[in-house]
C-alpha cells in the first residue's frame, strides 16, 4: 500500500510539476532543453549562455524520464538534433597533423563491439584534425586485426597476467604517444556528437586547460546497444534506458596536453576499476576549468564491473585515502614518481 502511495505521488508530480517544464523546453526551437535537471536541482548558466554547470557534487539521473520513458526519448532526440553522432569508417580531415588526440583504454572481448563503435563516432568529427589511440592493456594483442588502420594501437603487455586492468596505466600510456595539443580520455563504450572535439579545441583556445561539456549521457539498454552495435537501429530508435548528468570526471575528460603533464597525469596507483576519474578530478580543479555541459554523449550498455562500487573494493579504500592529502602535494608527488611506462603502471608492487 504505502509503495502504491508512493508510485502515485511521483507521478502526480511528474504530471504536475515537471511535464510544465518540460514541454515548452522541448518544442522550443532553441537550447532550452538544457536547463531541465529535477526539481531539487539548481544550475549555473555558462557566462555566454552555452550551456550549464550543475550545482551539486555528485551524479544523478534526471526523474521525469524514468517515469515517461518517452520523454527521455524525446530528450535525446532533440539534443541528438543540435548536436548529431555521425558514424564514419574514418576521418575525413587526414591529412593534417592532429589537433585533438582521442585516448582509449582497452581489455579483452567483451567490449569490443562497443570500441568500434566508439571509434566511428570519433571518426565523425567534424572542423577539427584528430587522431584516436587505443591502449591495449592485455597479455595478448586481440585487436591487431579489429581496429580500422587510421586508429593507433599501442599494445602494452601487464607486467604480470593476473594484474588487474589499471585505466590510469592506459591514459598515461597514450598521452606519451598523442601528438595532438588536446587530451581526450575517452571510454571504450561512449559516442561523441561530431563536434565534440571542435568546441573543445575553441574552449583550449579561449583560455580554458580541462574542458567538461558533457550535459547528458544517455544510457543505452542491452537491447538497444545490441541492435545500434549490428546495424540494425540507428539512434533515433534507440531512446535511453537512463539520462544522467553531472558526469565531471567520469566516461570522457578532455584536457590541455602540457596541463595534463603539469598535474603529474592519471595515478597508476589505482590499480582496478574505480577512483582514479574522482582522484583525477580532483588535482585538476587546479587547472583553468569550463564546467558548462551542452552536449549530449550517448553510452552503450555493458555489464557492471564486480565489486566496482563496493565499500570494500581496495580502489575506492585507496581514494579515500588519497582525498585526505591535499591536491597540490599529490601533483608533486605523482610529477616525482613518472609515469606512462609500456613496461607497466608506477603503482603496481605485484599484488
Amino acid at each position: 500500500m504505502r509503495r502504491h502511495l508512493a508510485t502515485s505521488r511521483a507521478w502526480l508530480g511528474v504530471l504536475l510539476k515537471d511535464l510544465p517544464r518540460y514541454l515548452p523546453a522541448l518544442v522550443r526551437n532553441d537550447s532550452a532543453y538544457l536547463a531541465l535537471c529535477n526539481r531539487n536541482e539548481r544550475l549555473q548558466a555558462a557566462p555566454d549562455g552555452s550551456g550549464y554547470r550543475c550545482d551539486w557534487r555528485w551524479t544523478a539521473d534526471l526523474h521525469a524520464p524514468k517515469l515517461m520513458p518517452w520523454l527521455g526519448r524525446w530528450l535525446m532526440q532533440r539534443a541528438l538534433q543540435d548536436h548529431p553522432v555521425r558514424m564514419q569508417s574514418a576521418p575525413t580531415q587526414t591529412e593534417l597533423a592532429p589537433q585533438v588526440s582521442f585516448i582509449i583504454g582497452h581489455r579483452g572481448d567483451a567490449r569490443l563491439p562497443l570500441l568500434l563503435k566508439t571509434v566511428q563516432s570519433i571518426a565523425g568529427q567534424q572542423g577539427v584534425a584528430i587522431e584516436c589511440i587505443v591502449v591495449e592493456q592485455d597479455s595478448e594483442s586481440r585487436l591487431a586485426k579489429q581496429l580500422p588502420d587510421w586508429v593507433r594501437l599501442v599494445h602494452t603487455p601487464p607486467p604480470v597476467g593476473e594484474m588487474p586492468y589499471c585505466r590510469s596505466w592506459a591514459f598515461n600510456v597514450g598521452a606519451k604517444h598523442a601528438h595532438g595539443e588536446l587530451l581526450v580520455l575517452h571510454d571504450n563504450d561512449m559516442l561523441v556528437p561530431i563536434d565534440y572535439a571542435a568546441l573543445s579545441l575553441q574552449r583550449m583556445r579561449e583560455g580554458s586547460e580541462l574542458i567538461n561539456l558533457k550535459r547528458f549521457i544517455c544510457y543505452l539498454d542491452t537491447d538497444r546497444t545490441e541492435a545500434l552495435c549490428r546495424g540494425q537501429a540507428g539512434l533515433i530508435e534507440c531512446p535511453p534506458e537512463v539520462i544522467m548528468q553531472n558526469a565531471e570526471g567520469g566516461g570522457s575528460i578532455v584536457i590541455a596536453r602540457d596541463a595534463f603533464e603539469r598535474i603529474g597525469g592519471m595515478d597508476e596507483s589505482f590499480i582496478g576499476w574505480g577512483g582514479e576519474d574522482n582522484e583525477f578530478w580532483e588535482r585538476a580543479q587546479t587547472l583553468k576549468v569550463w564546467p558548462y555541459g551542452c552536449l549530449p554523449l550517448v553510452h552503450l550498455w555493458h555489464a557492471a564491473q564486480p565489486g566496482k562500487q563496493s565499500q570494500e573494493n581496495p580502489t575506492l579504500t585507496l581514494l579515500r585515502t588519497k582525498m585526505g592529502v591535499s591536491p597540490l602535494a599529490r601533483i608533486e608527488q605523482l610529477k616525482a614518481m613518472g609515469s606512462g611506462a609500456d613496461s607497466g603502471p608506477s603503482g603496481w608492487k605485484g599484488q
